[in-house]
């Protein structure tokens, strides 16, 4: 088993470091979900950035497409991904807020059962979570969320809105781009003091990672 495992490990690398990752892709959701899981969670701490988060968007297709077919079984995943950003785990949950968008932003049924949950953790009355790597994440993961479900996350824009104000440039471009997302066209006056911001980031777009600056990532209104 533990060779087998070590296999599937260097196979799964090779389809997320690939040229086409869209190909490599399909190759992944081609392995048992309850199998691979496990290694694609483990790529969320890889040092290279793009495995990371080719590994995040991996999860959200592998668990949607799981959910269709063993809905109890995409349960227990998710069930897995939220003991992860507990404090009784023990860890830190890197990238767990960022797959957790992208799987309910690609299934149906989970956003159903889980977006409750997952909004919880940016209201600061509830399970809000207070690390500001983890708060960058769960932005990027609220504007997954927003581009396919605006109305699921418009009622929690007064939690997301003093991010704008926040002295990390991830957090005023990732807030900007769900409240653009969610808000539509009435957000402008909200997210417009952003547009000539200089400051500049990495984001994940179109699987793959690119410099923006927080002004070009605010005037962003359709996801990419």
């Amino acid at each position: 088993m533990a060779s087998f495992s070590k296999q599937v490990k260097s196979e799964i690398y090779s389809k997320l470091e690939g040229s086409d990752f869209e190909a490599g892709q399909r190759a992944v959701l081609q392995y048992p979900a309850r199998r691979v899981i496990n290694t694609l969670i483990s790529f969320y701490c890889h040092r290279e950035a793009i495995i990371r988060w080719r590994a995040i968007e991996a999860t959200g297709h592998v668990v949607a497409g799981h959910a269709m077919e063993d809905m109890e079984s995409a349960r227990v995943i998710m069930r897995r991904l939220t003991w992860m950003l507990n404090d009784e785990s023990g860890g830190i949950g890197w990238g767990v807020p960022e797959a957790m968008g992208e799987i309910l932003a690609l299934s149906d049924r989970l956003a159903d059962e889980y977006h409750r949950i997952y909004l919880s953790y940016i209201q600061p009355a509830c399970n809000f979570l207070e690390h500001p790597v983890l708060q960058r994440g769960l932005l990027w993961g609220l504007g997954r969320l927003a581009h396919t479900r605006s109305a699921i996350v418009r009622p929690f824009l007064p939690d997301i809105t003093p991010f704008l104000d926040s002295e990390d440039p991830y957090h005023r471009a990732f807030a900007a781009r769900v409240i653009a997302l969610a808000g539509g066209p009435s957000s402008s006056a909200l997210i417009e003091k952003l547009h000539g911001d200089p400051a500049e980031i990495e984001i994940y777009e179109e699987s793959m990672l690119k410099t923006k600056t927080v002004a070009e990532v605010s005037r962003t209104m359709v996801y990419q």
